[in-house]
């Protein structure tokens, strides 16, 4: 019996994290992308899913994709002062994606806070291929 991979991990790194993310589905691994630089944010199991945001992500090949992607609610979190837990893509083909991302305003007395995100970095970018699916590396600069 196969034993199941976490969705993500945590990579360490000089004065950065990077995340690496698995999936069945290139979509999947964004999501788990997503989600693992959200952890490093906040305790994902405090934050409750009372707003959503919809975005529309495009850009000129899979990793730039995943930057754009995971810049784009980093955006969010910055201007509307949120933090998300759950992300659906509802539509993703060549270059473009559409999803859903859901969460709430940040509470500094609720929310167990970890390091802000202040930029998706090209540095250790990897989108490809693996035995069970796809993997995705981002290097987060904290």
């Amino acid at each position: 019996m196969a034993t199941k991979r976490a969705p993500f991990e945590l990579l360490e790194h000089t004065a950065d994290v990077g995340v690496l993310a698995h999936g069945s589905t290139l979509a999947e691994a964004f999501v788990h992308a997503a989600e693992g630089t959200f952890s490093v944010m906040v305790n994902l199991s405090g934050v409750r899913e009372e707003e959503k945001r919809s975005l529309t992500v495009k850009a000129h090949d899979w990793p730039s994709l995943l930057v754009a992607w995971l810049s784009e609610l980093i955006y969010f979190s910055d201007v509307d002062n949120l933090v998300f837990k759950r992300f659906e893509i509802t539509e993703m083909e060549p270059y473009s994606l559409q999803a859903t991302a859901y969460g709430e305003k940040i509470d500094r007395h609720r929310h167990e806070l970890g390091a802000g995100v202040k930029a998706i970095t090209r540095h250790m970018l990897e989108v490809g291929e693996d035995e069970d699916g796809y993997r995705v590396q981002v290097l987060l600069d904290i």
